[in-house]
């Protein structure tokens, strides 16, 4: 049996296949939106990869340009860098926590200071990875997550 792909919308200036995007999450601004359930029909915090664009356009106010395509995405498999403990093992149920690092040249500062999942987001932790260099001395490992 065929599953539907998961359909949301995207600034048609950027709406390509290979596109991989992390939502950030509902807009205050999209509350009156009469095709917002599409756009907010994915997980914050989770990434995707744009799939197909379709022909439809619709009008919108946030994305420059007004518009927004339709488009297929694919969630993909997430990693994050977390604080290396005893408890951070393969299949290790955690909640996610900000880093709040203010080392804003570091190349993992997205990765450590997660503002895009919900506070105390719950995953699993499907492997752990390497260590991450921290510029602020903190020993941190990569992880790879599945969403709970």
């Amino acid at each position: 049996m065929r599953t539907l792909p998961k359909i949301s919308l995207i600034g048609s200036n950027i709406a390509k296949e290979g596109l991989e995007f992390v939502f950030a999450g509902p807009l205050a601004a999209c509350s009156d939106c009469r095709v917002k359930n599409v756009c907010f029909n994915l997980e914050q915090g989770h990434r995707y990869r744009v799939t197909k664009v379709r022909e439809q356009v619709n009008p919108c106010i946030i994305f420059s340009g007004d518009k927004v395509n339709t488009v297929e995405v694919e969630e993909l498999e997430d990693y994050v860098n977390v604080q290396d403990s005893k408890r951070i093992q393969e299949g290790a149920i955690i909640s996610l926590k900000s880093m709040n690092c203010d080392y804003i040249t570091c190349p993992n500062i997205e990765k450590c200071n997660l503002h895009y999942f919900k506070p105390d987001s719950k995953v699993m932790v499907k492997s752990i990875g390497k260590e991450i260099s921290c510029p602020k001395g903190y020993k941190m490992k990569q992880v790879s997550i599945t969403y709970k």
